[in-house]
């Protein structure tokens, strides 16, 4: 009976660390400081309203990311948002303009940047 018991037992442990861990690298982030981070620099390129039609956008080739999209933005997981932002987008196969974040932005900020995308550029979330 003992031994049956603690089987159950590791097994609820374990049951219960699986719903702790995220499946899909969810970021966590504050909305209103990501839009703060976000004027600051990625508004530039991708607009204040994330249309790709920022100050910058005229001379780059290809246009930056419509972000407003959310048909395209629902396709995307945070994590792929987050690698795109921190190692640029060379690093998932995308232009190489847009440029890694990681070493002047700090990861909480990108979160941040995340959050307020999803929340107030293309109102919508990751499938």
């Amino acid at each position: 009976m003992q031994k049956s018991i603690s089987i159950l037992t590791v097994f609820v442990l374990i049951l219960g660390i699986a719903f702790l861990v995220p499946t899909d690298s969810k970021a966590e982030g504050d909305a209103a400081k990501g839009g703060e981070v976000y004027k600051t620099y990625c508004a530039t390129c991708h607009g204040d309203t994330g249309k790709g039609d920022g100050i910058a956008a005229a001379a780059l080739d290809p246009k930056p990311r419509d972000l407003s999209n959310a048909e395209y933005v629902s396709g995307l997981t945070d994590a792929h948002i987050k690698k795109v932002v921190t190692e640029g987008g060379g690093s998932v196969g995308m232009s190489a303009a847009m440029p890694a974040w990681g070493g002047i932005i700090p990861e909480a900020d990108i979160n941040n940047i995340i959050a307020y995308v999803r929340a107030d550029v293309c109102k919508c979330t990751a499938k």
